[in-house]
């Protein structure tokens, strides 16, 4: 299927205009994502009908704790990323492409298909997640528009780095994002990621002008990303550029893939990113990938008093209506926060 958002630069040679690398592709190569191919000056999408992943996941698994909590999302994914983190979890998918000679895997199923299936299943969302929804853009925007059409919500669990033009197409179907701010630095976007802060910080502004609900999450990897000064710039970055009501997910690191020589995040690392972010004005701050610590649930900035409570994935108690605290009537940001 020919892709979108590409030009023509010269006979044979295209440029990807989906996601800030802006790939130049030679005939019979493909971009840095491995999932998208020129084809005699033609570049073609080899996923649109190629699911890798697929499931039906609560929308706190995004994460999204202020999106319709308690709901369900059907969730879906396809092999390639336009990162390359040396510390990527679903690396097996993610980098299938890449690292065993091209080979694109997936069960074929329209967007017809995934829409019904997300009705049937009493889902309000699709999530278009696993691996990095901007590489199977075309897909996610069919589903999309048809999600919409039925009255389903759409979601990006994303890491950013897609291109203005890509965000202004998908933004009519797109209710909201979780996006992996995963460090504040070009040095560690740079030799973690194969790629560049800058973009990623121009894409949460453009997502807040669209009117894109928003998450964010920082995965904190001992002795990288997870200094105090980072921190607070970038929960700085969080409070002043998309609004201390913002939610942020500080998440704990286990070793994987290629960076297995780093322990796992303390918890008092993540108690002490939290912080930070609640000092930085931050309304909504959790920890993540570590139970137990009592940081999953959503207090009320009014009266302080839990709002939600959550043991892990799950929702146990919902003391919102109509996105206003059930015993102070102060309002809790979010989409959705009545009780399901």
């Amino acid at each position: 299927m020919e892709a979108l958002l590409y030009e023509r630069i010269k006979e044979n040679v295209v440029q990807c205009g989906l996601c800030n690398h802006r790939c130049v592709i030679k005939n019979g190569r493909r971009g840095k994502c491995s999932v998208r191919e020129n084809n005699n000056g033609i570049l073609e999408t080899l996923v649109y009908d190629k699911i890798i992943a697929r499931n039906i996941d609560p929308i706190e698994k995004k994460p999204l704790f202020h999106f319709y909590p308690g709901s369900l999302s059907y969730s879906i994914g396809t092999v390639g990323c336009n990162f390359g983190c040396r510390f990527c979890q679903n690396a097996d998918i993610a980098h299938m492409a890449t690292d065993h000679s091209g080979r694109i895997m997936g069960q074929a199923f329209t967007p017809e298909q995934m829409v019904d299936e997300a009705l049937q299943a009493g889902c309000t969302s699709i999530s278009y997640t696993y691996t990095e929804p901007t590489v199977f853009f075309e897909l996610a925007r069919s589903t999309a528009e048809r999600a919409h059409d039925k009255g389903l919500k759409n979601v990006f669990v994303t890491n950013g780095y897609m291109t203005t033009a890509a965000l202004e197409m998908i933004a009519p179907y797109l209710d909201a994002a979780n996006v992996d701010l995963k460090a504040f630095t070009e040095e560690f976007y740079e030799t973690q990621c194969s790629a560049t802060l800058a973009p990623v910080l121009e894409s949460l502004r453009t997502m807040k002008k669209l009117g894109i609900f928003i998450e964010v999450t920082t995965l904190l990897i001992p002795g990288l990303n997870d200094s105090r000064s980072e921190l607070e710039s970038l929960a700085g970055f969080i409070a002043s550029e998309l609004g201390d009501q913002t939610p942020w997910h500080v998440s704990r690191f286990h070793p994987t893939y290629r960076l297995t020589d780093r322990p796992s995040t303390s918890p008092s690392t993540l108690m002490e990113a939290r912080q930070i972010g609640i000092d930085k004005g931050l309304a909504y701050v959790y920890t993540g990938n570590m139970p137990g610590l009592g940081t999953e649930n959503t207090s009320c900035p009014g009266c302080g008093n839990d709002v939600i409570v959550r043991s892990g994935f799950t929702v146990l108690e919902n003391r919102i209506s109509h996105n206003r605290c059930r015993n102070c009537g102060a309002q809790i940001h979010g989409v959705g926060l009545g009780e399901m």
